[in-house]
């Protein structure tokens, strides 16, 4: 999740965080069932995903607007190279003018490698200048460009940001998750947008429906029950999303929300059903906290990243009840969460709450910005 920058800005005087501790440094050193350090960078991680040889595949956090914004992780850990390259990087030349926008990435956020070694960005455009939504297609294993796929109006509004997304090879779509803020702290307009991969025609789904909005009567709340407590007042729509590893049932949920909410694929691609009968078909699933980040492994149970509260829980299939899995206190906003080659799971502490916007003006997010990894309860798929 990423509030907008220009309610970020506006809003300074009403949100804050004083967390100086927030950068202690944990041990590197792993232990069972513990969460470790596994990179420190130099700037907020956004998402994180990998190449089918084993390279991990850094997104950095569009909330910073980063120089670099995705790139490989070098083998010390501490910094990465730009991928798929440099010229990619920046929508602009080096006298200033604008480039074609399908050939550089703007806004990126969510990011993931499907089976087939396709690494898929999604650019939400909202930078400035804004452009066009589009999916770009990185052929890992050929180097190359594979293909651009734009999401325009009325898939696309001018409050979208899209954020994160799933890719169904199954039934051969990719939905993305739009929290609606990219204009205003107030995500009413969140969507799902379901973009079929074989036409390129995308869908806006489920705006309006409460499964998908913010609960207004519940901010964002930061180290709840400590002295350094603090509500931010930014209503995030539909943030966290899942793809069971059947691509039978989707999950998601809004950040700003005690509920997670899923529905069938069938009837998410299902183009005969009018919106009240695919509204009739999205079911509560479980409470949870506020969350952003969403995964699930192979046995059902869905892990969320706690971004008020430096930990990662877990929804296991047969309770429904949430519980805690991992924390650290310099786990300072972990967002995107996803499954690595080696049975570990990895996450990104971007440290949105330390910075100047959303800290009373007052800047102390710094690096190094923390990586880290754990084992998960069951084998997930690898990028998700």
């Amino acid at each position: 999740m990423h509030p907008p920058l220009q309610a970020a800005k506006a809003a300074m005087a009403l949100l804050g965080l004083g967390l100086l501790a927030a950068c202690a440094q944990p041990s590197i050193a792993p232990s069972p069932g513990a969460v470790e350090v596994h990179a420190r960078l130099n700037g907020g991680v956004g998402g994180i995903t990998y190449l089918p040889d084993g390279r991990i595949v850094i997104g950095y956090h569009p909330f910073y607007s980063p120089a670099e914004k995705v790139g490989l992780l070098n083998d010390a850990r501490n910094g990465t190279t730009p991928y798929p390259t440099a010229d990619w990087q920046t929508c602009k030349r080096a006298d200033g003018s604008q480039k074609d926008p399908n050939t550089c990435l703007n806004w990126v956020l969510g990011l993931h490698t499907d089976a087939n070694g396709i690494l898929w960005l999604l650019d939400s455009g909202q930078a400035e200048p804004r452009i066009t939504p589009k999916l770009v297609a990185w052929d890992t294993r050929a180097n190359r460009l594979q293909r651009l796929i734009p999401i325009p109006a009325p898939a696309s509004i001018p409050e979208s940001q899209h954020n994160d997304f799933v890719v169904d090879l199954k039934n051969n779509v990719i939905v993305i998750a739009d929290e609606a803020i990219a204009t205003t702290p107030v995500g009413d307009k969140a969507a799902l947008v379901v973009v079929d991969l074989k036409t390129g025609a995308s869908r806006r789904l489920l705006q309006g429906h409460d499964s998908v909005m913010p609960d207004m009567a519940r901010p964002i709340t930061v180290d709840e029950g400590s002295p350094r407590a603090k509500a931010i007042k930014v209503y995030v729509g539909v943030d966290g999303i899942a793809l069971d590893p059947r691509s039978e049932w989707l999950y998601f949920a809004p950040l700003n929300k005690g509920k997670l909410f899923r529905v069938r694929m069938l009837d998410l691609v299902d183009t005969a059903l009018s919106p009240q009968q695919l509204a009739s078909k999205v079911e509560a699933y479980a409470d949870k906290p506020n969350n952003g980040g969403l995964s699930i492994d192979q046995a059902g149970n869905l892990y969320l990243t706690e971004v008020g509260e430096r930990a990662v829980g877990i929804i296991p299939p047969d309770t429904r009840k949430y519980r805690r899995l991992v924390s650290d206190p310099a786990m300072v906003w972990p967002d995107g969460v996803t499954y690595g080659p080696d049975g570990y799971m990895y996450t990104g502490a971007a440290q949105l709450p330390l910075s100047a916007a959303l800290n009373d003006g007052k800047a102390e997010n710094k690096a190094p910005y923390l990586v880290y990894r754990f084992k998960p309860l069951a084998p997930g798929n690898v990028g998700f």
